[in-house]
């Protein structure tokens, strides 16, 4: 199936590991011209050497998104090696949770800096571009959390709640320049992060995922794969009637649509 995506140029950030890379990689594959951000040259070279050796095309941004200026910096890039921005997955960021009162101020201004800013400065750098090319897609990566918040869930969910309110206000400011914005929440999915917490506490990483599949209704965890098709879809032709939603990408666990 043909999914419109062969020469299109797309950005994801946190684009090394977990969600992010397994889409770049299915982007690619599809035929889009994939720029990845992160923070690790590293990590960034290991997967743009996969992507190319698969046969796609590739650039890699070595960047902190937190960090102002980085926005601008980065859709230079794009264009320096592509030409032209048609697509935008925000997909940046790290569980931060804790009690309530255990919460500084400083870690509430790193999680929106990380989270919610990055999200801002990026959009408003490339929807200038995405516009030139006749509209694009933007797709906003946050979690079910911010739907249904829970106890001892913040700064992350109030700042993926407001990624949510920034994609349907965004959504109905540039329908008229076609440019689709979407959200989708993730519940829980393989992850760096659950594999670091496996070791902190000596479980095998399988049995740690096997006790958190017990939480949700499909019986699993998800993997990333399952979450970057999904966000192809929306970026896709195929989805060229959807805009403002927001898609659980979560096994059925969140309490709310």
């Amino acid at each position: 199936m043909d999914l419109g995506l062969a020469g299109k140029v797309a950005i994801v950030t946190g684009g090394t590991q977990g969600i992010g890379r397994a889409t770049a990689e299915r982007l690619a594959a599809e035929g889009a011209r994939v720029v990845i951000v992160a923070r690790g040259q590293a990590r960034l070279d290991e997967v743009g050497a996969g992507i190319r050796a698969a046969g796609g095309a590739v650039h890699t941004v070595s960047a902190d998104v937190a960090q102002p200026g980085e926005a601008a910096r980065i859709v230079a890039e794009a264009l320096r090696a592509f030409g032209g921005i048609d697509i935008v997955v925000n997909n940046a960021g790290t569980s931060a949770t804790g009690a309530f009162e255990s919460v500084t101020d400083d870690a509430w201004q790193a999680d929106f800096d990380l989270k919610l800013f990055a999200a801002v400065r990026l959009v408003r750098e490339a929807i200038p571009h995405i516009r030139t090319r006749g509209g694009g897609r933007i797709v906003n990566v946050t979690n079910i959390g911010a739907k249904a918040p829970g106890a001892r869930t913040m700064p992350t969910t109030v700042t993926r709640a407001a990624g949510q309110a920034m994609t349907k206000a965004l959504s109905k400011e540039y329908a008229a320049d076609n440019i689709l914005v979407n959200s989708v929440c993730i519940g829980l999915v393989r992850a760096g992060q659950h594999e670091t917490k496996a070791k902190a506490a000596g479980v095998d990483l399988e049995t740690h995922y096997a006790t958190l599949g017990k939480t949700v209704p499909l019986g699993r965890v998800g993997r990333a794969e399952e979450a970057a098709s999904v966000i192809t879809f929306l970026v896709s032709d195929m989805a060229s009637f959807v805009t403002g939603s927001s898609i659980n990408i979560d096994g059925g666990a969140s309490a709310v649509f």
